[in-house]
């Protein structure tokens, strides 16, 4: 469904209030006007009455590989698409296309394929491709978990540089170990361009996260997972991002990452202002239990798990919608909480707030409604009703 669409009587997390029985129209692809009171003039009206909807700002998921049996590193249309086709029906309205560490030649197609997609086969009603999320190889081989230890590399500028230019640019986010020779000039390189540098798959001490903060780094990936835990005389990786005010952090929110106790440790230190949830999720997502392949390496999935046959985590076939429960049981999640930690901070973080990630005049319409317990009722993507739950039901 498309065209100018009216939502009235539903409660609307807006960038500055949260609206009661509140009214939403959008047309061509924009929020149009928000309201009080119904708006009128809209092509379809959908009313929200007696339903406890409520309206928020479409999930953002900044570290992605794969879902519904399609893989980044398939360097396919067909992967993305497929992707960005099935991403709605957990609240996902865009995201980062996720590398692994692979040769540099796999890296390359993969990094051009995607490129080519945002540029020709971006589609309204689907979840919108925002970049890239280079995840390796330059990273430490102690703290490797899936990705394949022998394609893993010292950090390359002009290798960054060569794909970069091959994704048309595209390039948002980069997940390095910087306590290996040469990534602090690696990590000044890429942010002087205005691209996220994250500290992940590391051992790095505390000492090294500080210097990699004061050359520019400002993200951590998956935290607690495949790097340097806290020790009360090294406080490693985790304490940096507990402490370091600096760092936005990542986390996979499966109970299998991490357990409950952590998340809520974790979440005591960075709170909403500096939380993002990921789904890290590889090509079973949506799938049935199984053997699928990850970077040419079996990954076997049983119940909530996706491991190699050495029993090491190999990403997670969470959703965004199973992750913000999981926050809600684990933490007093507020609404306005939510929002953050799904959209806000990942948008700021990715430089699209202009036009994402909150519900404001103006924006994309990129918007989920959630019912009483945050489940996923409608995705909106740029207008486009993408996903409706009472379909599946009717």
């Amino acid at each position: 469904m498309s065209g100018s669409i009216e939502w009235t009587n539903l409660t609307i997390v807006t960038e500055s209030e949260t609206i009661n029985s509140g009214c939403i129209q959008v047309n061509d692809g924009k929020i149009f006007a928000i309201s009080h009171h119904p708006i009128g003039g809209a092509d379809v009206t959908i009313d929200g009455e007696g339903e406890s909807w409520t309206l928020v700002p479409g999930f953002i998921d900044g570290h992605i590989h794969g879902a519904d049996g399609y893989d980044v590193m398939d360097a396919s249309e067909e992967a993305i698409a497929g992707m960005a086709a099935i991403l709605p029906r957990e609240g996902t309205t865009s995201f980062l296309a996720t590398t692994m560490t692979q040769s540099k030649e796999n890296i390359s197609r993969a990094v051009t394929n995607v490129g080519n997609y945002m540029n020709n086969q971006q589609e309204t009603g689907q979840a919108e491709v925002l970049g890239i999320h280079l995840e390796g190889p330059f990273i430490s081989k102690k703290k490797a978990g899936a990705q394949p230890l022998q394609h893993i590399a010292p950090p390359s500028i002009e290798h960054f540089d060569q794909w970069n230019q091959a994704s048309d640019y595209n390039i948002r986010l980069v997940t390095l170990a910087p306590e290996i020779s040469g990534a602090i000039d690696f990590i000044k390189h890429v942010c002087k361009k205005g691209i996220v540098a994250s500290i992940g798959h590391s051992e790095a001490t505390f000492d090294q996260v500080t210097e990699a903060v004061q050359s520019g780094a400002r993200h951590v990936t998956h935290l607690y997972n495949q790097m340097s835990g806290m020790h009360h005389r090294e406080p490693g990786i985790v304490g940096a991002a507990f402490l370091n005010e600096k760092l936005m952090v990542e986390m996979i929110v499966d109970h299998v990452h991490a357990r409950p106790e952590s998340v809520q440790l974790a979440y005591h230190h960075t709170q909403a202002d500096r939380t993002i949830l990921i789904t890290d999720a590889m090509r079973a997502k949506c799938l049935p239990e199984g053997a699928y392949d990850l970077g040419g390496q079996q990954v076997n999935v049983k119940g909530k798990e996706a491991r190699l046959s050495d029993g090491t985590l190999a990403g997670s076939i969470l959703t965004l919608e199973e992750a913000v429960a999981n926050m809600k049981q684990n933490t007093n999640l507020k609404i306005e909480d939510l929002v953050q930690i799904t959209s806000t901070n990942a948008a700021r973080q990715l430089g699209v707030y202009q036009r994402k990630g909150s519900i404001t005049e103006g924006k994309d319409a990129d918007l989920v409604i959630l019912d009483e317990n945050y489940s996923v009722v409608m995705t909106v993507c740029r207008g486009v009703i993408a996903h409706d739950r009472r379909e599946d039901t009717a």
